[in-house]
């Protein structure tokens, strides 16, 4: 009884130290991403105006970014899984931090869509490799919530970065203009911390001199042990786990999730700002409303997964529902107020399928197999955010209108619930074949 109590004792220490540990800080770099990668959108209510920008360019040169980053996902996540992922993660907060600068200084679409390609082949890595190094510090059955926590940056970084925006568009210090300012502003901060991120993050727990030994021991084994079972049941080479059909089918459930999601989110502040025409800082505000509902739901949902030990359902069900929530801000798209209620319904239920969907991947592959399906996952997928913005601003500048756009992203996003639930469906069902053989863990 005693020895019971004393492992269930060091198991708690451990996973509260570790979460206090890693997740604020990897929770702060995310934000950081998030606000340069997304701030194009909040730019777009000035830049077509100083630049004389059309939609069409606005769109292409938001979505470019994707192609940069599709192209160098896959070897980013073997690099952090294989050699440093603390490093990694510092290199490319720092690089891309310069390159977020440097947009301030554009002044032709061809500069637009150079600088927007490059941002994106710097920042390629960052997502699969924190998805990665949270599969060094956390157990299958803590990694729904740890992911949750991490992502909740994701919402929440239009929460903070929308108002943020509407002020730095505001100002005009030194005759700039104020989306300039907001480029050079929001590209600081993750030169600053690529540095910290050096010092501060421990590649693996046997590394780390701030656990106390029995905590550092008692992790380290429970990680062990689920490696051994996942490789008893069936050991994958980085070859076959990207050729996997549960791969291929998350690679496209992403892909479609992310053209509804970026289609709408680039051009979500231009929506209000037409339907509304309020000021700059009031549609920022309002545009950070669905981001806040996504934070929300999402920890919810991360939590009600784990304790479930349920992934699948979790991840498509939101989907599905902000698939028609959307659907439904075309048919109401008159009424302003019932709009943003719309959109916002739209916001909390995408954000609410990211915890159970990446902690997927890791439940059935190990290592370097792990890490190349997450950069293979991630790459394919944010193909989305290459998509979306670009059809989204086709069709706005085709048609007038964003109903036709909106239409598109609905399908999307329905499409990307659907094949979530073939996930784990196929002969021999390796997600829960899996998940029945890992072993048991202590509390």
């Amino acid at each position: 009884m005693t020895l019971a109590v004393s492992a269930s004792d060091v198991a708690q220490r451990a996973r509260r130290r570790i979460a206090w540990r890693l997740l604020p800080l990897l929770f702060l770099l995310y934000v950081i991403a998030f606000l340069d990668r997304m701030n194009v959108g909040a730019a777009a209510l000035q830049m077509p105006h100083d630049l004389g920008f059309s939609d069409h360019v606005i769109g292409f040169g938001a979505g470019i970014f994707f192609i940069g980053y599709f192209l160098l996902e896959i070897p980013g996540a073997l690099i952090a899984e294989r050699w440093s992922a603390r490093r990694w993660i510092a290199r490319i907060l720092i690089s891309w931090g310069m390159l977020t600068v440097l947009v301030a200084f554009i002044h032709t679409a061809r500069q637009f869509y150079l600088v927007r390609f490059f941002i994106g082949a710097a920042e390629a890595g960052f997502y699969p490799a924190v998805i990665v190094y949270l599969s060094h510090w956390f157990r299958n059955r803590d990694r729904a919530k740890a992911i949750a926590r991490f992502c909740a940056a994701n919402p929440l970084s239009f929460v903070i970065g929308s108002p943020l925006a509407g002020y730095l568009l505001g100002i005009s210090w030194f005759g700039v203009r104020g989306w300039r300012w907001l480029f050079i502003l929001e590209g600081i901060p993750a030169i600053l911390f690529g540095v910290v991120a050096i010092f501060y993050l421990t590649d693996w727990p046997r590394q780390a001199k701030w656990l106390p030994s029995d905590e550092r021991d008692w992790i380290a084994a429970q990680l062990d042990q689920e490696k051994e079972a996942k490789q008893k049941a069936r050991a994958f080479s980085v070859w076959e786990a990207l050729g996997h059909r549960d791969v291929i089918l998350l690679a496209l459930c992403y892909f479609f999730a992310l053209t509804g999601n970026y289609g709408l989110a680039f051009w979500l502040p231009t929506i209000f700002k037409r339907l509304s025409g309020q000021s700059d800082l009031k549609v920022t505000l309002l545009a950070s409303l669905p981001f806040l509902a996504g934070f929300l739901v999402q920890q919810v949902n991360g939590w009600h997964s784990d304790r479930t030990g349920e992934r699948r359902w979790h991840a498509a069900v939101p989907l599905l529902l902000s698939g028609i929530a959307l659907l439904l801000t075309v048919v109401y798209g008159s009424n302003p107020s019932l709009s943003v209620a719309l959109f916002t319904l739209v916001g909390a239920f995408y954000f609410a399928y990211h915890p159970a969907f990446w902690a997927l991947p890791s439940m059935f592959l190990g290592e370097s197999a792990a890490a190349a399906s997450i950069g293979l996952i991630n790459s394919v997928g944010n193909l989305g955010g290459f998509v979306g913005p670009m059809l989204m601003g086709y069709l706005v500048t085709r048609t007038q209108s964003f109903s036709v756009g909106l239409l598109f992203l609905v399908g999307s996003l329905c499409l990307s619930g659907l094949l979530m639930l073939a996930v784990g469906t196929g002969r021999g069902g390796t997600i829960p074949e899996i998940s029945a053989s890992l072993p048991a863990q202590a509390q």
